[in-house]
């Protein structure tokens, strides 16, 4: 069964370290080996991995979706088009490897909920399946 995690969010754009969170579910699930998913079900929003070391890597990231896909007039009359392209760029999910009960990540990776039309709180549904 999936574990549901909420991330609330304070700006449109942002993103949002989710790393310490997924790996307490990976813990309290007592899985030592297999996959993670982490799983976003909204259509505005995503889930990406990079670098968490520096903080100007996470503006420069939001910087460059809204230079690619700037907030205009589009046919959808909610007004968020923008917000439903930057999620289909990075995706709604993420597979992680689990080895010896912790997520494998690069040196300087995190897991980040990629909010595109906040402020609000999100769900994300994290799935550990054993090897």
């Amino acid at each position: 069964m999936a574990v549901e995690i909420k991330v609330p969010s304070s700006r449109r754009c942002e993103l949002i370290d989710i790393t310490s969170q997924v790996e307490k579910v990976i813990s309290d699930s007592k899985i030592k080996d297999g996959l993670c998913v982490v799983f976003c079900p909204h259509t505005t929003a995503g889930i990406i991995i990079n670098e968490n070391s520096d903080p100007d890597v996470k503006q420069d990231l939001l910087d460059a979706l809204e230079m690619m896909i700037p907030k205009i007039r589009f046919s959808h009359n909610e007004g968020n088009s923008d917000a439903h392209l930057k999620s289909s760029l990075v995706g709604s999910e993420k597979i992680l490897i689990v080895e010896n009960a912790k997520i494998v990540l690069g040196q300087w990776q995190a897991i980040y909920f990629a909010e595109f039309d906040g402020p609000r709180e999100r769900k994300i549904l994290i799935k550990i399946v054993p090897n």
